[in-house]
């Protein structure tokens, strides 16, 4: 069974039931590496009581894919799988997440943060924050650039 790299939506999803698909019985896998992003309650010393995530459908898909495809250039994997969610989420939902499978665990390891700090920057995404102050749009942080020029990527924020 082949699994979609990429994967935009409402609902929630099960990290295990995710790893189990991506890895389908390959016996090539040594290594499952994953990473889970989640609503934090507070944000830059305010609350946050929700936030809403848009997109641009197909646009974001796309540029996600160039996104694995520049990983697996760049490391020896197997797989991976990006899942991002959009529309209104609260502390603690889950977000978005990476699984990435490769032989050795060094290569997975790797890729999953690679992955993760150009999803951070370069991911066409747009995040408004309830706050008891109001809504506001949260900002790309000069830290997120610095995460991915260390990749070698110098790029601005999408």
């Amino acid at each position: 069974m082949s699994v979609a790299r990429v994967s935009i939506q409402t609902t929630d999803f099960d990290l295990s039931q995710e790893v189990a698909a991506l890895r389908d019985g390959d016996k090539r896998v040594g290594a499952v590496c994953s990473f889970v992003g989640t609503v934090r309650d507070r944000n830059d010393g305010s609350s946050v009581s929700s936030m809403e995530l848009e997109h641009y459908p197909g646009m974001t898909e796309k540029a996600i894919e160039a996104m694995i495809d520049e990983a697996h250039r760049r490391f020896d994997i197997l797989g991976a799988r990006v899942i991002h969610r959009v529309g209104l989420l609260k502390p603690p939902d889950q977000i978005m997440m990476v699984a990435v499978v490769s032989a050795h665990r060094g290569q997975s390891f790797e890729a999953c943060e690679f992955l993760m700090d150009y999803l951070k920057t370069q991911a066409p995404f747009w995040k408004k924050e309830q706050t008891p102050e109001g809504a506001r749009w949260v900002d790309a942080r000069v830290a997120d650039d610095a995460a991915l020029a260390r990749w070698g990527i110098s790029a601005p924020n999408a």
